[in-house]
């Protein structure tokens, strides 16, 4: 068994994935979808399902690695924009380098800081650096940056 992708469902696919490629160095995995009919509407439970999108892969890993799967339904359902103690999934996370400079970057590609950029120590694995901030059609991301004790 293994991890293999997380979907966000988007309203302008392509404009998402390209904030992910320009934040986090993301990389397109080919080929771009573009699927429909009954053995989708099967799997998805949906009438009329039809989507397009792409998967991207993460940074860190390989070619092979877990992917972000970033869709556009034909159909979106809006919801709430939700917040970091919503019931279900809350967040994708990043570790990286320096959270101040990837949180500016992030900025600067559309998103927006949701939290204030924090550290704490925790007791037996060390110092972490972190802030949640949204892409920008809202879907919560926290950037995070170890010092290992």
């Amino acid at each position: 068994m293994k991890f293999v992708h997380t979907n966000i469902v988007s309203t302008h696919w392509k404009e998402l994935a390209q904030f992910y490629i320009d934040t986090f160095q993301c990389k397109i995995i080919p080929p771009l979808r573009k699927q429909a009919g009954a053995w989708l509407e099967k799997g998805t439970g949906l009438k009329d399902a039809a989507l397009e999108g792409a998967h991207l892969v993460l940074p860190g890993y390989g070619e092979d690695g877990p992917t972000l799967e970033i869709y556009q339904y034909k159909n979106v359902a809006h919801q709430e924009q939700s917040m970091p103690n919503t019931k279900g999934y809350g967040h994708i996370a990043f570790e990286v380098d320096i959270v101040e400079d990837v949180l500016d970057t992030l900025i600067k590609n559309g998103g927006t800081a949701c939290g204030e950029i924090t550290k704490r120590t925790i007791t037996g694995v060390g110092k972490i650096s972190f802030v949640y901030a949204r892409d920008p059609e809202g879907n919560l991301i926290e950037l995070q940056s170890w010092e290992k004790n």
